[in-house]
C-alpha cells in the first residue's frame, strides 16, 4: 500500500506537463481568406470563383463553420474572401437566330397597320 503512495509525487509532478500539451491550438489562426483557401480548399477547387454561388454571407459563413472551418474568426475570413471574389450569374445567352431575326426588323421601315375588315 505504500507503494502507492510513492508514486504520488511524481504524478502530481507530471500533471502539468500533461494538461498544458492537451490544449489544442488553432492554426488558422490570423490568415487571411485567401490564405485560407489555399491551405484547405486548394486541394479540391481550382478557383474560388463561383463557390459562393450567390448565397448571402450569413448562411456560408454558417455553413462554412459547421463544415470546414475550426473556428468562426476563419469561417468569417474565408467567406468574406469568397464573397469577394464571386462572380454574378451570367445572363442566358439570346439564340442566335432570334438576334437575326431582331436585327432583321430593325433594318426594314415599319409597316403600314392592316386595314380593318368588315367596317
Amino acid at each position: 500500500m505504500r507503494r502507492g503512495f510513492a508514486a504520488m509525487p511524481f504524478l502530481v509532478a507530471l500533471l502539468p506537463i500533461i494538461v498544458s500539451s492537451a490544449r489544442a491550438e488553432n492554426l488558422d489562426a490570423g490568415k487571411s481568406g485567401a490564405r485560407l483557401f489555399a491551405d484547405s480548399c486548394a486541394a479540391c477547387h481550382r478557383s474560388a470563383r463561383g463557390l459562393a454561388k450567390g448565397r448571402f454571407r450569413l448562411t456560408l459563413y454558417l455553413f462554412l463553420q459547421q463544415h470546414y472551418t475550426s473556428s468562426a474568426d476563419s469561417a468569417s475570413a474565408l467567406s468574406s474572401y469568397l464573397q469577394s471574389v464571386d462572380t454574378p450569374a451570367a445572363a442566358p445567352a439570346r439564340k442566335s437566330s432570334a438576334r437575326r431575326s431582331s436585327d432583321r426588323r430593325e433594318a426594314r421601315p415599319p409597316r403600314p397597320p392592316l386595314p380593318v375588315r368588315g367596317r
